[in-house]
């Protein structure tokens, strides 16, 4: 991907926003609602989670299927899935201004990162999530949050352009750890941090694929294919 797996931007705040409704005291079912809910109408794509799983006493969650569609136009059947996202809390910084999320570990996510006619769904999905930001993340009341440690563990990626009608190709991601989110600046606020996660997951995948060696070598076993084809018709 020239550009970065995008559509785990999507992924980010959606956990942002499950935190945000967990620290005000709901319960499982209405932070899964609110996930499903405002993740949907962040990305502009249907946003499903199967379970949300929140343990206010010790501070430890687990979100269950985990689903990110793609936005309409788009010929893969998803951009994001991930079985098994594991959150931990500091419980004494939840009645603080900033809250101390000690970790958190999306563990195996699929990811299809498609590139349309004009633009890539993670484009789409992040050109939805900007606008429903607004033109600042910063302003207004609220808790701001320090995440200790991002995980990104046994991520699995396919590529499709346009010219290969909704087919994939398999491509090798990296493990991804990133620490101390937040520190410097004493606390984001969700939308800063679901931005800042996304521009620094862009800087560690930005080589993962190329869409031009993507289209030389599967345009040109197509075309092969084709020859061989109109071949037996000689």
């Amino acid at each position: 991907m020239k550009k970065s797996l995008l559509a785990f931007a999507a992924l980010f705040v959606l956990l942002i926003v499950g935190g945000a409704v967990w620290l005000h005291g709901n319960l499982d079912g209405l932070v899964q609602s609110a996930i499903t809910r405002y993740g949907s109408a962040m990305t502009g794509a249907t946003v499903k989670v199967a379970a949300v799983k929140l343990k206010a006493a010790d501070g430890h969650g687990t979100l269950k299927g985990l689903l990110v569609a793609n936005p309409t136009g788009f010929k893969t059947p998803y951009a994001v899935k991930a079985d098994t996202i594991e959150l931990e809390v500091d419980v004494a910084s939840l009645t603080k201004e900033v809250v101390l999320v000690k970790k958190i570990a999306v563990i195996a996510p699929e990811v299809i990162y498609e590139k349309g006619d004009a633009r890539t769904n993670f484009d789409a999905i992040q050109s939805n999530i900007a606008q429903y930001l607004g033109p600042s993340t910063s302003g207004g009341p609220g808790k701001k949050l320090i995440v200790q440690e991002f995980v990104i563990r046994g991520a699995k990626a396919q590529a499709s352009a346009a010219f290969m009608d909704g087919k994939t190709v398999s491509v090798a991601l990296p493990d991804i750890r990133l620490r101390d989110l937040g520190k410097a600046k004493g606390g984001l606020t969700p939308g800063e941090l679901g931005l800042e996660i996304t521009n620094a997951v862009e800087k560690r995948l930005i080589l993962a694929v190329s869409f031009d060696k993507l289209a030389n070598t599967v345009g040109g076993a197509l075309e092969k294919a084709g020859n061989a084809i109109k071949g037996l018709f000689k």
